[in-house]
């Protein structure tokens, strides 16, 4: 009777346990950790880089992984671990940007996260105290603008290439579509300027307005390629179902296509809005920036959140500390709005979107 010999690589190798490579995970960024406080202990760095630490405690991670699997299960299976680790690491890699920052503005923007920010402006207020309140209004009005102008505009766009749209008319659409959506947010500002100065005939025209008109340049090529690409993703036969039933192609849109395709279409508007929503160059160039409370979008400077962020941090006075505690606040409150919209419109997807039985 023949023997099972293990032989590396092969079916009968070594197997590792089946948590090994979460235990090797804790045991590297243990002992980068631990390198790391060696170095500021001696002198060596000038503070303790938690994501440094992470980053080659990951990096050491794929290296032990990959020996440790060779070791054990032979080469067969280490290759395969290898690239699994590779995989893992590039995902917290990503990742390590994101949560730094997170950290970073939470932990800096919590020094003024209180009742005054929400309630005060920057009216007569040269040091410490005031507030974003003004900064925050103008914020949302601005953008709810933007997203009045552009959203009908993109999906009535996406509607006609997708449903109707045919031929030269069709591809030139297109075309510019693809051509707005690397347009820099200066030279939307710049327009958004030129038209608000030969409408009005003043040259130093300000306001509101010119500002959601910036921003809608910005959002309706975004609008328009999310959308047509989730109409794409409706299946025909929904279409010529509706069809065979006899019901006319405009009300098969909006009956059936749109309700279909209505949580994707909500994902690409807030993904247009979060990108709009923290632009600084147009809003500084046609908005302008004001220490007061200004409601009318069509009269007077508006400020915003990024513009008030801006001129907190460049422009100072005697109290610098208390400056750039404001701006750090005012970047929080900037990402708790784009949060707060995606939960919003999160929750209006899942309420309109199509109940399917099971």
């Amino acid at each position: 009777m023949a023997s099972t010999t293990a032989v590396p690589g092969g079916i009968h190798a070594g197997r590792l346990p089946r948590y090994s490579p979460i235990g090797l995970l804790g045991l590297s960024l243990v002992v980068t950790g631990g390198l790391f406080l060696i170095f500021l202990l001696a002198g060596m760095t000038a503070a303790y880089n938690a994501t440094g630490a992470i980053f080659f405690g990951l990096l050491l991670w794929v290296v032990v992984v990959y020996v440790a699997s060779f070791v054990v299960e032979g080469s067969r299976r280490a290759k395969d671990r290898l690239v699994t680790a590779l995989v893992c690491t590039a995902f917290g890699v990503a990742l390590l940007p994101l949560i730094s920052l997170l950290i970073t503005v939470v932990s800096r923007g919590l020094a003024r996260f209180d009742v005054a920010y929400f309630s005060e402006s920057m009216r007569n207020v040269t040091d410490a105290g005031g507030g974003g309140v003004h900064a925050i209004v103008g914020t949302l009005e601005i953008t709810l603008a933007a997203a009045v102008i552009s959203v009908p505009i993109g999906l009535l766009a996406a509607i006609y290439l997708v449903e109707y749209g045919r031929g030269p008319i069709a591809r030139g659409v297109t075309f510019l579509v693809d051509v707005m959506t690397g347009i820099p947010s200066i030279v939307a500002g710049l327009f958004a300027f030129a038209l608000f100065e030969l409408v009005s005939g003043n040259p130093g025209y300000r306001a509101g307005i010119g500002g959601s008109i910036a921003l809608s340049l910005l959002m309706i090529p975004i609008v328009v390629r999310s959308s047509e690409e989730m109409l794409k993703l409706v299946p025909n036969e929904l279409r010529e179902a509706a069809y065979a039933l006899g019901v006319p192609r405009w009300l098969t849109i909006v009956k059936v296509v749109l309700p279909t395709a209505l949580a994707g279409i909500v994902t690409g508007v807030m993904l247009a809005i979060a990108r709009v929503i923290g632009e600084t160059a147009p809003l500084l160039l046609v908005a302008g920036f004001t220490d007061s409370m200004n409601y009318n979008l069509f009269d007077q400077r508006m400020m915003t959140l990024p513009v008030f962020v801006y001129t907190q941090l460049t422009q100072p006075g005697t109290n610098v500390q208390a400056f750039f505690d404001r701006a750090w606040t005012g970047a929080l409150v900037l990402i708790l709005i784009v949060l707060l919209l995606n939960v919003v419109a999160r929750i209006v997807a899942r309420f309109f979107a199509p109940k399917l039985s099971r």
